[in-house]
Formats: C-alpha cells, structure tokens, sequence
C-alpha cells in the first residue's frame, strides 16, 4: 500500500472551516451570496487552484532540471460548471510562457503533466468514500437525549 496523507478541516464560522498544512493556515468559505462570511475561497475554487499549482510546480521542477531557457510561466485553469449532481464537468489548463523553442515547451508540459498528483487523480477518477468517523463526540457538543 503507498505512502498516505492526511489533513484535518475545522468548522471555524457558520460557513467558514480552516486548515493547517504544514505551515500554511488555509480557511474554506462561502460568499456572501451563498449564506457564507467571504473569508476565503470555496473548496471547490481550491480544487482548480490545487490542480493549477500542481501542475505549474511540476513544470517550473521540470524547467529548472534541465536549465530550460523558458521564463514569466502562467497557468490559467478554466473549469466548466455542470449540474446533477453539481461538479466540474470539464477543465482546461492553459499555459504561457516565454520560450523562443515551442516543441521544448510543449516537452516540459508532457513532463509536467505527467508528474502531476492532482491531474492524475482527477484523469484517472478516485475512490471516494464519505463516511462518518466513529469517535466519542467532544465533551462540547451537547449529546441527544432518548426521548
């Protein structure tokens, strides 16, 4: 079995939850229009980030393993939105940079596509399971009464 990893998500707001990955605190929210506080991107939005930076962070690796003349490197992702259930029916990455040799650059964006974990996961589709965690409740958080 490989190597896992794991974060953990906190209710921090009516809408708002937070995390810390190593040392980087990210917060998770809804805008205003969605009954949310604004006080950062939805997890959704997070997903198109997380595939983004992914993918640039391997082809930048890429670039500067083998010293490629290729500079002002950007990522645009554009994902569109499709319904039952609501998710991400198609996603685009778009890449620019400056680089005088366009068969290098489309090289290094294989490679970069290849090494990238969030695109392979999102390509290849994941087992998904949600499921309630058995635990006790925290001593906080008023337990059910039989009635």
């Amino acid at each position: 079995m490989g190597q896992t990893v794991q974060i953990r998500i906190d209710q921090a707001g009516p809408a708002t939850s937070t995390t810390q990955v190593r040392g980087h605190r990210i917060s998770v929210d809804r805008p205003l229009e969605k009954g949310g506080e604004d006080r950062g991107p939805m997890g959704g939005e997070l997903i198109l980030v997380g595939l983004g930076g992914c993918f640039t962070s391997n082809l930048l690796a890429a670039i500067r393993a083998r010293q490629a003349p290729v500079g002002r490197v950007s990522t645009t992702v554009t994902a569109t939105l499709a319904e039952s259930p609501s998710r991400f029916g198609a996603i685009d990455l778009a890449v620019s940079a400056e680089c005088r040799d366009a068969a290098l650059l489309q090289k290094l964006v294989a490679i970069a596509e290849r090494g990238c974990i969030a695109a392979n996961t999102l390509r290849g589709g994941v087992k998904l399971t949600v499921r309630v965690a058995t635990s006790e409740p925290a001593a906080d958080v008023p337990r059910p009464t039989d009635a």
